[in-house]
């Protein structure tokens, strides 16, 4: 009786300290620079709808439902999706639009296949000579006990390379 006892909490304990120094949030953003104006580039990007012309999850599920809820581009608008395993279920909000310093800024709502919720941006800065700087990035947070999976989950590489494929995506379209 006694040995499993000390199994058990061997068990609770190992968990503990693996919460404990497991990541608690992460900050992924990728960058390219666009030969366009800031503004012209800016103006493309605070319209949710056109991320479906380079978005790496719309390619990962062509046929995904989407419904949207109030104007495209101004704070408030809603987009949700429901689609296949590699897209999910969730939606985005445009929370905030900065037309000075060129920043978008949405909230991404997972709902499957397991629920989070993070904070997105897109900033396009000048970068000289016409040309433009766009970052594309999320962040969030991981509750206990949840973190613990980040231990084995890399969340720069899972999505980082989705990241680099749409703004490579993007660039070729703006570009055109």
């Amino acid at each position: 009786m006694m040995i499993a006892v000390y199994i058990l909490a061997g068990i609770v304990g190992l968990f503990l300290l693996l919460a404990l120094i497991a990541p608690k949030s992460y900050d992924v953003s990728r960058s390219i620079e666009i030969n366009r104006s800031t503004s012209d580039v800016f103006d493309y990007l605070k319209y949710v709808k056109n991320q479906d012309n380079w978005s790496p999850w719309k390619k990962k599920d062509p046929n995904m439902k989407q419904t949207f809820t109030g104007t495209d581009g101004q704070v408030g608008f809603v987009s949700r999706w429901e689609g296949n395993k590699h897209v999910g279920v969730g939606e985005q909000e445009i929370k905030s639009i900065d037309d000075v310093n060129k920043i978008i800024k949405t909230e991404l709502r997972f709902l499957k296949p397991w629920k989070s919720v993070s904070d997105a941006y897109i900033n396009a800065d000048a970068a000289g000579d016409g040309k433009t700087k766009v970052v594309w990035g999320f962040s969030g947070k991981h509750p206990i006990p949840a973190n613990i999976f980040m231990l084995f989950m890399n969340m720069d590489k899972a999505v980082g390379k989705d990241f680099d494929e749409g703004l490579a995506e993007l660039k070729g379209i703006l570009e055109s």
